[in-house]
């Protein structure tokens, strides 16, 4: 994976400007902060956070990807206020769980998610390198 950033631009803070990758695409779709038996134990947004990132994990995991091979996220929050305001302990629930801010992130605020409940939905796009891809064939 290589990092794009322009010359002379200031470094983003918490993501990438751009990456570029090849390899296997692996997509996962929007996760939200509910637990393996579709219940939301965090009320949260940095609760929910937190689970949404360990299903993307989980999911990624099915594809034999890894965190480090997300590219690109997009997140879908109910409330930016709140997202901004615990923008501390969501970094440190991501680097737990995902590791480095080194994805292309884009952050949305929408009106309401499909479930109800949700604070926050993340889709993620990940490359698989070609050499790991091509070790698990």
């Amino acid at each position: 994976m290589r990092i794009l950033q322009p010359p002379g631009w200031p470094r983003p803070r918490g993501y990438a400007n751009g990456v570029a990758a090849r390899g296997e695409l692996v997509f996962v779709a929007g996760m939200v902060g509910w637990d393996t038996d579709g219940v939301f134990r965090a009320a949260d947004i940095t609760g929910q956070v937190r689970q949404a990132l360990r299903n993307v994990v989980a999911v990624l995991a099915e594809a034999g990807a890894e965190p480090a091979h997300i590219v690109r996220m997009t997140w879908y929050v109910t409330d930016v206020d709140a997202y901004v305001q615990a923008s501390q302990e969501i970094g440190v629930a991501f680097r737990e769980i995902i590791g480095s801010f080194t994805a292309a992130m884009t952050a949305v605020q929408v009106s309401r998610l499909v479930e109800p409940d949700a604070k926050v939905e993340i889709e993620v796009t990940a490359v698989i390198p070609e050499s790991v891809s091509e070790a698990q064939s």
